[in-house]
């Protein structure tokens, strides 16, 4: 049994390693991801953002821009720049937008493009949903530091605009009002993409817990009840339909009755592009830890937003966490697997720099609610990690992938989609989160 000497030696030890970790963050975000992007990142050409880097750095010469990305480099500019209250952040997210709106917008059908050329000339017209969803996430966020930073009111107007446009398209189209849920795939003119390798059919996790962020900052923008109500159908559908409550897991894809499916490669997806890249086949019915742990955090976010009480989904945080330390954690070298089977020791050994980012979240996020110091010594391990074997300190940002060890297997540090989103995001959510648990603000 532990003595109260013992147990302040063990406390003074991990808020030693917790401040440590707080000025490394700190450092990775203010001196290292930031100056990046606004080096690197901004189309001085065309507008918009260019992604496309080695492991060194250095450009490799971008192809197309994508949704996804050039709404996620929005949003991360345009929330770092309500952190820092900074009107050069808000700039950087502020031309992003005008190339958006410009070359993305759909003037004969609405919604957003897939893709464009790098001068904005259209190439895929689909309306993917999940690019949708960062579009309302993005515009949300855009609009609340323009809003902060005191921008004049047509801007903030217009943002909020785009983003309120673009889910009442989902609602219109792409939303399963006899099942619940949205479809994923859709044609340009908001038809269903084919059933089969169309992936007309597919509902998922995935697509669903990034709306479920998006309608979170759609409804803390707007404050309109309809946005509220449905992050809350949105909320109650992953719990109830999409995450096993036994298992303390989410499943991966679904049918449009919300039966759960056997996964395969959905087009227009990170998974289906990953593979190219790393040569790494995507398992049929696996887990991903990081999205589970992901939900956590996303799901606290939501509910402090809805104002319900604190603790109203303590009890499915704890058993994704548990979940994930039971089978996806790596206790000798820190870190979380890419996946693994819904029970069972994870088949999946290397390690991905977005699900990194999201567990060194979600452990934080865990022991904020639960008080559970194992979560604290989860973030410590794999902060130690990521700081060790991820992040290229010279260039300031993360490598793509990893093996269990450290060794780099995908080494681009920007690519079609990996910007500042997941790393930005995860420094700056830590960052907040430290400053709280060590009294620093």
């Amino acid at each position: 049994m532990e003595t109260d000497t013992q147990i302040n030696e063990v406390d003074a030890k991990r808020s030693e390693a917790l401040k440590a970790s707080y000025q490394g963050i700190k450092e990775n975000l203010e001196q290292g991801i930031l100056p990046f992007w606004i080096k690197n990142g901004i189309d001085h050409q065309y507008g918009g953002y260019l992604l496309d880097f080695d492991q060194d750095g250095n450009p490799l010469g971008d192809r197309e821009k994508m949704l996804v990305t050039q709404t996620r480099m929005i949003w991360g500019f345009s929330i770092l720049a309500r952190e820092y209250q900074s009107k050069e952040y808000l700039a950087c997210a502020a031309q992003g937008v005008k190339f958006l709106i410009q070359h993305f917008w759909d003037q004969t059908y609405g919604g957003w493009y897939w893709t464009t050329e790098l001068d904005g000339t259209k190439i895929d017209g689909g309306k993917v949903i999940y690019g949708q969803t960062f579009a309302i996430y993005t515009l949300s966020e855009y609009a609340l530091a323009l809003r902060e930073l005191s921008a004049p009111k047509e801007e903030q107007e217009e943002a909020l605009d785009y983003a309120s446009k673009t889910f009442d398209l989902l609602q219109k189209y792409a939303a399963d009002t006899l099942n619940g849920g949205y479809y994923e795939n859709l044609e340009p003119d908001w038809s269903k993409a084919p059933y089969g390798a169309g992936a007309g059919d597919i509902k998922s996790l995935n697509i669903h817990m990034h709306m479920l962020e998006a309608y979170t900052t759609l409804y803390e923008c707007s404050g309109l009840e309809i946005h509220r109500r449905k992050l809350q159908e949105v909320i109650d559908l992953v719990l109830q339909k999409m995450v096993d409550l036994n298992i303390g897991c989410g499943f991966d894809q679904f049918g449009p009755e919300l039966v759960r499916r056997p996964a395969v490669s959905i087009p227009r997806t990170w998974t289906q592009d990953r593979e190219a890249d790393s040569e790494i086949a995507d398992a049929v019915d696996t887990t991903f830890y990081g999205h589970n742990i992901e939900l956590v955090w996303l799901l606290n976010r939501a509910n402090d937003v809805l104002g319900n009480p604190y603790h109203t989904y303590d009890y499915v945080g704890k058993l994704l966490l548990e979940h994930s330390l039971k089978y996806g954690f790596d206790y000798e070298y820190g870190g979380v697997y890419y996946a693994g089977p819904y029970v069972g020791e994870a088949t999946k050994l290397e390690k991905e720099w977005w699900e990194n980012c999201e567990a060194l979240v979600g452990y934080l996020d865990g022991y904020e609610h639960l008080k559970e110091e194992k979560y604290l010594d989860a973030f410590l391990k794999t902060w130690g990690f990521c700081s060790r074997y991820f992040i290229n300190h010279q260039a300031g940002e993360w490598y793509q992938l990893v093996s269990r060890n450290g060794e780099v297997l995908v080494g681009c540090i920007g690519n079609a989609w990996k910007g500042i989103y997941h790393t930005g995001r995860a420094m700056l959510e830590c960052k907040r989160r430290l400053e709280k648990i060590l009294n620093l603000c």
